[in-house]
């Protein structure tokens, strides 16, 4: 059995003039959630056909289940893969269940589950609807829903929430949860940052067809520069006291305000300034930690600039 359901080795591949991607390597294990981001160029779009075996490397090597993403053999193993484009396009003239009912027949998966997963993704109430009369988030519902048909051991989403409600990032995420449990995994591309930072296991930075970065959000914020923010607020008249207490030490940027201190720091310093802090009792009447967002650790690592 291979150690990762994915591998990619040294992968490269040029389309004409562009270096869409420049010796990537990584690891995605079974039942992980991995986030894969990047700015536009980045290289995500030709890393998912690689992985999809839908485009070849020039050079390295792309394994799904330690083997060759290409070939006979994985032409089987694609059946029990779920994709989801950026951009889903289907026919307008048919009804939601004639268009799953489709993709049942090309995945080989009885036509019996079109309804359990038009339920699933909260679209039983439109299955005899034309799709041409399906709102954005509607069709965005769809496009899960054939993801979902033959329960996928693997599943690659391209902007998955585009088009979604709140209500229905909650209930996309809420699935993609119950898929991991049950072993499935998943790997997800989103410019929305802030929904994908406390959900996925893994995440994976582009810039100009390189991984930038990679590693869990805590690792990814450990190796930044950003910093940590700190925010106490003071009883009335101690904010120099603390302020003064806290300045020593560590490397931190103090900023003294009437009945509160605010703090920066790297992200090392942060667990022995908070012990430092509770030891002052009472003068710390509440505190709040701010961590670097995604989005500030993205663009730390450079993702302000595409290449391509």
């Amino acid at each position: 059995m291979a150690d990762y359901r994915i591998e990619v080795r040294k992968a490269s591949c040029r389309f004409g003039d562009v270096q869409a991607l420049d010796d990537v390597s990584l690891a995605i294990g079974g039942g992980q959630m991995v986030g894969l981001i990047g700015h536009n160029g980045a290289g995500k779009s030709t890393l998912f056909k690689l992985m999809l075996g839908l485009a070849r490397p020039d050079s390295g090597e792309v394994l799904v289940d330690g083997a060759p993403a290409s070939g006979e053999r994985f032409r089987q193993a694609r059946r029990r893969i779920g994709y989801l484009p950026e951009s889903f396009a289907t026919w307008d003239n048919l009804t939601g269940s004639e268009v799953l009912g489709l993709f049942a027949d090309l995945k080989g998966v009885p036509r019996a589950q079109v309804m359990d997963v038009l339920m699933r993704v909260g679209l039983a109430h439109a299955a005899g609807r034309r799709v041409g009369g399906y709102s954005k988030g509607m069709r965005q519902r769809l496009g899960f829903a054939q993801v979902l048909l033959g329960a996928p051991e693997l599943v690659f989403l391209d902007e998955p929430t585009n088009g979604l409600d709140p209500e229905g990032i909650h209930d996309f995420y809420r699935i993609l949860r119950e898929l991991q449990a049950g072993g499935t995994t998943v790997v997800i591309t989103s410019h929305i940052l802030a929904d994908i930072q406390d959900r996925v296991d893994q995440l994976v930075i582009l810039r100009g067809g390189r991984v930038a970065a990679q590693g869990t959000l805590a690792e990814l914020r450990a190796a930044a520069t950003e910093h940590a923010h700190i925010a106490l607020r003071v009883r009335t008249g101690a904010a120099a006291d603390v302020a003064n207490a806290l300045a020593a030490g560590d490397d931190a940027a103090i900023e003294l305000r009437a009945d509160s201190v605010r703090i920066a720091c790297a992200p090392r310093h942060k667990m022995p300034l908070l012990a430092r802090i509770a030891a002052l009792g009472d003068a710390v009447l509440d505190l709040t930690v701010q961590d670097a967002s995604l989005e500030q650790l993205f663009l730390g690592f450079g993702g302000k600039h595409g290449t391509h």
